[in-house]
């Protein structure tokens, strides 16, 4: 039987992963993105065991946990005071949480890739002009237009594939700004844990990137003044600011187009499930695909009934304990001062939350 023609709009994360797991089962699938070259600079930053599970076999797995480094759990802190930890060393029989940035995963994954002989088009804008019970035509960079069984769009959160579908975006964002610094420091922190730190207005999270540059993510302003006593940091390397929201789109297949990462979904980095849950989509996208026997939209639908109850559970999770963390009211405050100790102590509780900044708090996706 032929294989489908797919197009993957999107080399990020989900759409590298969706190509890379496709060619494993024998489609080569054309992969364009409309940036020039892949971004400098990393949001995400903790690849989770069922995204290595995931990747086993590809050669990315081995890469990136040689290349990475282990974060053991997470410390919570308030009044410059530990309020407790959650230690994450064995959720899974084979791998923990490694810190590697997005920039390095994206790069192995693209390596992996040309290994199989797919190169990533980019400067190639992709846009939907209409499809059928045949397939779908797309209009690329440079007058092309072409004809496709199946489109993965991993075109981000303002993708233009989930605009042109007619598909709503609906949920809701917190008003604040969230700075965002990658900087050198020297500090009491330890190196191998996540730590959240708790003020009367807001919170920050600061994770070791190396043995040297920390990230810093915070809901309140100047969070670098706020730093435990002892701390002392240089200029930062790069720094930003977001605002987050919490969206989940209600279809993330339409007929022949499908979406996947931040198309169809995005929340809060607070649980580090972003890039992971994205490739956790491009892993079902190119499991109902392959197995498809040439019913390609039957196989579509099957990956939203797959994905859209999971977007939704790990959207409202990660939305409730970054609200909690936030602690914009004194009745949050009082809320995560009394209920995460008792979490920490209560063995199904503690389990529960590890298992969501793990992303083993559903089945995976099964061929």
């Amino acid at each position: 039987m032929n294989q489908p023609s797919v197009l993957i709009a999107g080399a990020g994360p989900t759409g590298l992963a969706a190509a890379l797991l496709l060619a494993r089962r024998g489609i080569h699938a054309r992969i364009v993105d409309a940036a020039g070259a892949p971004a400098p600079h990393s949001r995400a930053l903790v690849v989770n065991p069922r995204t290595l599970d995931l990747l086993a076999g590809t050669g990315v797995t081995e890469r990136m946990v040689d290349e990475g480094r282990d974060v053991r759990g997470v410390r919570f802190h308030e009044n410059g005071k530990e309020l407790t930890h959650l230690e994450a060393g064995h959720l899974h029989p084979r791998y923990g949480l490694t810190v590697l940035s997005q920039e390095r995963s994206e790069a192995l994954l693209t390596a992996a890739l040309a290994d199989l002989g797919i190169q990533v088009e980019r400067g190639v804008q992709a846009a939907l002009v209409s499809q059928d019970a045949g397939g779908a035509d797309v209009q690329l960079g440079g007058g092309e237009a072409a004809r496709f069984d199946a489109v993965y769009a991993a075109d981000g959160a303002h993708s233009a594939f989930r605009k042109a579908l007619g598909i709503d975006f609906p949920g809701s964002a917190f008003p604040e700004e969230w700075p965002l610094f990658d900087v050198p420091m020297d500090t009491p922190l330890d190196l191998d844990h996540a730590h959240i730190l708790f003020f009367p207005d807001g919170m920050a999270f600061a994770l070791a990137l190396d043995r040297l540059v920390w990230r810093i993510i915070a809901s309140v302003p100047d969070p670098l003044s706020r730093l435990p006593e002892g701390t002392t940091h240089g200029e930062p390397v790069w720094s930003s600011r977001f605002r987050i929201a919490h969206r989940v789109a209600p279809r993330c297949a339409l007929g022949r187009v499908a979406l996947g990462g931040d198309a169809a979904h995005i929340h809060s980095p607070i649980g580090a499930r972003g890039m992971n849950l994205g490739i956790e989509d491009a892993a079902t996208f190119a499991m109902r695909l392959a197995g498809s026997q040439g019913a390609t939209a039957v196989a579509l639908d099957a990956y939203h009934r797959e994905r859209h109850p999971v977007h939704r559970s790990v959207v409202r999770r990660i939305r409730a304990i970054t609200t909690m963390a936030r602690g914009h009211n004194a009745a949050l405050r009082m809320a995560r001062h009394a209920l995460l100790p008792a979490v920490a102590h209560v063995d199904g509780m503690r389990t529960m939350m590890l298992r969501t900044v793990a992303g083993l708090d559903h089945p995976p996706p099964a061929e």
